[in-house]
């Protein structure tokens, strides 16, 4: 990537995408000009061209653009290279011996999660969650986590129609989506019971980078009918004292 002049803009290129990364929802193409020190119409360029890679989406409505799927994936690449497998696993551990129950981390990689690493307790059945599987974000509880703290309009391009979320037979439409998403950021964690697995129910929390970004997820999955609603909002409680932890290991504080 280079000015027509042969200068490079490789290093405005990823100034750009840094800087949009440390916000919280999209931005304006004048915001960037101004914070970062561009002319405008180099900044239009190169947004065009990140945008051609699926490195930033545009929101024409809003006149604002954000992080596109490209970004995402690149960003869950390099967590699921090392520090949230290394760091994650002893905390998901200590979970589990709590809890009694079965636990997972999860990324987000476009509109799906994928598993990193899952922990067993004693006498559980097997899950779907295996390491490496992928499963739709919408309909699981560590990507219902996950989703609820995207910006919304960050959301919206992951699911820009009702086809798209339609997965494993089970219809979802954008407004329901809302609305799950939005009792998630009320209730401070998220729940699937029964979506995946028949008699099986999930409960997670995101863990957030500085910027609030998510990261992963912990989640902890049960047999629905042996876990009383009482019961469930003690493990979601749990789940969150270890996504803190978590949060400390990796990004202190």
């Amino acid at each position: 990537m280079v000015t027509s002049a042969g200068a490079p803009t490789v290093g405005a290129a990823l100034r750009i995408l840094s800087f949009m990364a440390a916000q919280q929802g999209p931005v304006a193409a004048a915001t960037l000009a101004r914070a970062l020190g561009l002319p405008r119409s180099s900044v239009y360029r190169l947004l065009t061209e990140l945008a051609e890679q699926g490195f930033v989406l545009h929101f024409p409505e809003a006149h604002r653009y954000g992080l596109g799927i490209a970004a995402f994936e690149l960003s869950s690449g390099y967590v699921r290279q090392e520090p949230v497998t290394r760091l994650g696993r002893p905390v998901l551990a200590t979970l589990v011996d709590r809890v009694g129950q079965s636990a997972h981390l999860a990324v987000l990689v476009g509109a799906e999660v994928v598993y990193l690493v899952e922990e067993r307790a004693p006498r559980r059945p097997a899950l779907v969650t295996d390491v490496g599987v992928r499963l739709p974000s919408q309909l699981t509880a560590s990507g219902r986590a996950l989703l609820a703290a995207l910006p919304r309009e960050q959301v919206r391009a992951l699911f820009p129609s009702a086809a798209a979320l339609t997965a494993r037979g089970v219809q979802m439409s954008s407004a329901q989506l809302r609305s799950v998403l939005v009792q998630t950021r009320s209730r401070g964690w998220a729940v699937e019971d029964g979506e995946i697995t028949p008699g099986f129910a999930s409960v997670a929390v995101a863990v957030t980078d500085r910027s609030g970004w998510p990261v992963t997820s912990l989640a902890v999955t049960f047999e629905a009918a042996a876990v009383s609603p009482q019961q469930r909002v003690e493990l979601a409680e749990a789940v969150r004292r270890h996504a803190q932890e978590l949060r400390r290991r990796l990004f202190g504080g």
